[in-house]
């Protein structure tokens, strides 16, 4: 019977880390993947410098999963939570008006770009964004996730990850990285309280600047998430990138599907492949009663779904465990729970359908 990532959870919990908690409870754990009897996982240190005196912990962490039952052979890989800090560029500024492109561009090392929409805000785009990233880099992928919600940046909140990002050169941007994702938001470039009030040619020169000047690295999948609506950054996004395919997330009731149909409508006007629509705030369990309330209707994106021929990647419940988790900058899909096993079904379905 093979092992079963619960319970190399579970053993790895008991190895505690020198200055207190562990590798679980620390959220240093990363890309935890099982094949057969082969167990792979990666242990991110907080800096360079705790990875150099990280290496005992890196043996005891594999001999201690070697020992369970299924388990054949352990790979573990140790490496930092991001380069060696340098100097942030005080010349490096994200806006201005977009550069003439002769192609569509997707950045070197990036396999697939998939964007995440919604008619409307106010339906989860973000929180379903964060979460999946999250979740497809726990399978194993190297996931970037690119915050092009202008106006409204909530990545950097809900992924836990501040600081402004550094620049060798004053034109290439180095990325943050959070939970095993690369990530990149003009909320890194900006006081958190403070306003971006640009028109749409400097929106689009900073979505041009965070698609080609962010050094992502080698990607399996770059999870953009869009702003609500059908306006510039969704014009230039499926316009300016190659651009995989997207997703649409909505709640069931009326109102939201009406604007989501727009969105479908858009990446249809633009030859963008939808890949499919997530049901989000589907249903909420009562803690109490243990009763299931359908408060914003039910069935409404599986029907849509069904009409328009595409499949239905998930059905998501209110749960306040996932506000908490994303308010707290740690994405409910990093822990174990129900939660996080519908965003790893989620994953695995794109993963097996070779779109992430």
């Amino acid at each position: 019977m093979s092992v079963t990532q619960e319970e190399i959870r579970n053993a790895l919990e008991r190895l505690a880390l020198p200055d207190g908690g562990t590798l679980v409870s620390r959220d240093m754990l990363r890309a935890l993947s099982i094949e057969g009897g082969t167990v792979r996982f990666v242990i991110e240190a907080p800096s360079p410098q705790i990875a150099e005196q990280m290496e005992p912990l890196r043996r005891a962490a594999e001999a201690t999963v070697r020992e369970l039952p299924g388990v054949e052979e352990v790979s573990v890989v140790l490496t930092a939570h991001g380069p060696a800090a340098q100097k942030p560029a005080p010349s490096l500024k994200l806006g201005g008006h977009p550069k003439p492109q002769a192609a569509p561009m997707k950045p070197a090392g990036v396999k697939r770009i998939l964007a995440v929409a919604s008619g409307k805000g106010g339906v989860g785009k973000s929180t379903v964004s964060a979460n999946l990233a999250v979740a497809l880099a726990r399978q194993g992928r190297k996931v970037g996730l690119l915050d092009a919600d202008i106006y409204g940046p909530s990545q950097p909140r809900m992924m836990g990850v501040s600081g402004r990002p550094a620049s060798p050169d004053g034109t290439t941007i180095e990325p943050l990285h959070a939970h095993g994702v690369t990530v990149m938001s003009i909320g890194f470039m900006v006081e958190e309280r403070k306003a971006v009030v640009w028109r749409g040619p400097m929106l689009m020169g900073a979505l041009q600047q965070m698609l080609g000047q962010v050094n992502w690295g080698e990607l399996d999948v770059l999870i953009v998430d869009l702003p609500p609506g059908t306006g510039d950054v969704q014009l230039t996004l499926c316009t300016k990138a190659e651009l995989s395919g997207a997703i649409v997330v909505s709640t069931p009731q009326d109102v939201a599907l009406l604007d989501a149909r727009k969105a479908l409508d858009m990446f249809e006007t633009l030859k963008t492949p939808v890949l499919g629509l997530i049901e989000n705030m589907s249903f909420f369990t009562c803690p109490d009663c243990g009763g299931t309330h359908e408060i914003f209707g039910s069935g409404g994106v599986a029907a849509e779904a069904e009409a328009l021929g595409l499949p239905l990647l998930g059905a998501l419940p209110i749960d306040l465990e996932t506000r908490l988790a994303g308010d707290r900058g740690t994405p409910v899909a990093a822990g174990a729970g129900v939660m996080s096993d519908a965003y790893a079904r989620i994953a695995t379905g794109l993963v097996q359908g070779g779109m992430a």
